[in-house]
């Protein structure tokens, strides 16, 4: 290749300098490089929040561009057709890309290298958005593995490439294409008046997720194993939002999870575990990409699950009437985010005391997470609704009331996403000013009666296992 024939470097999930395989493998090739981005058919189906989210990780990212003497260009179309013009634009050889492994983003990618094939253009894709690719842990019989346990002992014995260095100068083009500015991509009309509140507690760019990262470190990790699932303490890395979008790399940290163990921190072992499960859900997303959209379990589906209703517009609102789960809704709502505790918990309320489909639920965490992650999402969501792979047994059923008592014993996590009255937390208020207001919700309103009795609710789901077991009886783990 010519090295004054320019590099288009697609970036998709992959917003940072250190640790970019493709951005650093087409730095070191000494041709100039076009970073890229484009609003596609797969992003263009993304939720409110994870699209406002992925607007101010552009935003951090663009500024580090400028800072080696770089540019991100910016576009909005299919990619094939929109890198073909890219391409005939800068007369470019080659597009560079992380790879991805969901199915939808898995199809899009397909079909991009057989276009960039069939016009002579070399399509490069790198490994960066994961610790081990999906294909590389395999049971003793040479399948994928459908148990987390097992594949977690199996990465033990896989070697993880060191990370690359930080990118520090990108050479430029002797012309830009032309590009669009950011902002007429609308990706943060969405979120209406709640990117407002939201912005509050996100955690934007490469620096600052390094910043937390060393913090968690420093302060945190050796009790996150005994401490993680507090919902009134913030023992957790915080991290996601900045893993969704590839602020910092999974590969970092691992390694430093690595380093914490062998100095002895009791967490690192669990917070790496943690990132296993991570990679998990990709596991499973490349080999089963039916846990997207259908019961993994085939078996469950006879389950009759109930639909969108009067129940979990409640339950999407925070007005369930159960302190904990409402809490947990109005703290996504507030925060963008909610602790991993408290998504089991509104998770096994919405499938098992409300009986509905675990895909409605799903549907709403895609549309207000700002640390969405497809395959995480999708597996988070069957595993609790008992349908999945390495799935919560099908009987356990949490009680809101019991993990109140256990994970918020001092009422710290209820009072500060729940008002009493006009009065309360500023953080707790704050869920009036960031809700749609076709919601007509007010401070004013007085706190719901539960919908539904916890002893009623449970002995109503375990009926149906029991219906469901009747009919297929292939033994549920």
């Amino acid at each position: 290749m010519n090295n004054n024939t320019p590099i288009l470097v697609w970036m998709r999930r992959d917003f940072r300098l250190h640790d970019n395989p493709a951005l650093k493998a087409a730095e070191e090739s000494g041709s100039p490089v076009i970073p890229v981005f484009i609003l596609d058919e797969v992003i263009e189906t993304f939720g409110a929040a994870p699209k406002w989210r992925l607007d101010k990780a552009i935003q951090c990212f663009q500024a580090s561009l400028s800072n080696i003497g770089s540019r991100l260009i910016i576009r909005q179309g299919n990619a094939l057709d929109t890198l073909a013009e890219l391409i005939k634009e800068t007369d470019a050889q080659s597009v560079y890309w992380s790879r991805a492994y969901d199915p939808k983003a898995i199809s899009r990618d397909k079909k991009i290298k057989l276009g960039l094939k069939s016009l002579d253009i070399e399509a490069r894709s790198f490994k960066g958005f994961l610790v081990f690719e999906p294909w590389l842990a395999k049971t003793k019989a040479g399948t994928f593995f459908k148990v987390y346990s097992p594949m977690w002992r199996a990465l033990q014995a896989i070697s993880v490439d060191p990370e690359v260095l930080d990118v520090s100068r990108l050479q430029s083009p002797e012309k830009w294409p032309k590009s669009v500015e950011l902002k007429t991509l609308e990706l943060n009309q969405g979120m209406g008046r709640g990117a407002k509140i939201v912005h509050k507690y996100a955690n934007i760019g490469e620096q600052n997720a390094i910043k937390r990262l060393n913090e968690f470190l420093d302060d945190k990790i050796d009790l996150y194993k005994d401490r993680r699932d507090n919902l009134g303490e913030d023992f957790n890395s915080g991290l996601s939002e900045n893993l969704t979008w590839g602020e910092i790399s999974a590969r970092k940290m691992w390694f430093a999870a690595e380093n914490a163990k062998r100095i002895g921190l009791r967490g690192a072992e669990h917070f790496q575990k943690e990132i296993a499960w991570r990679e998990f859900g990709y596991h499973l997303s490349y080999h089963t990409p039916q846990i997207e959209t259908e019961n993994w379990r085939s078996e469950w589906n006879n389950f009759v699950w109930k639909g969108d209703c009067e129940d979990a517009e409640l339950w999407r609102q925070g007005r369930t009437g159960e302190p904990l789960i409402d809490a947990a809704m109005r703290e996504l709502y507030i925060t963008g985010k909610m602790h991993n505790r408290a998504r089991m918990l509104v998770a096994s309320y919405l499938t098992k005391h409300l009986l509905i489909d675990w895909r409605i639920g799903k549907a709403w965490f895609e549309e207000t997470l700002i640390d969405w992650d497809p395959a995480s999402n999708a597996m988070g969501w069957q595993w609790v609704a008992g349908c999945g792979p390495d799935a919560a047994p099908y009987f356990r059923i949490f009680n809101p009331q019991g993990q109140a008592e256990k994970f918020d014993g001092e009422n710290i996590y209820r009072n500060n996403y729940l008002n009493q009255g006009c009065q309360g937390s500023e953080r707790a208020l704050s869920f009036y000013e960031a809700i749609p207001k076709s919601w007509n919700l007010s401070c004013e309103d007085t706190y719901p009666e539960a919908i539904i009795d916890l002893k009623v609710g449970r002995e109503r789901a375990l009926l149906a296992y029991k219906s469901l077991k009747s009919v297929d009886n292939e033994k549920f783990s």
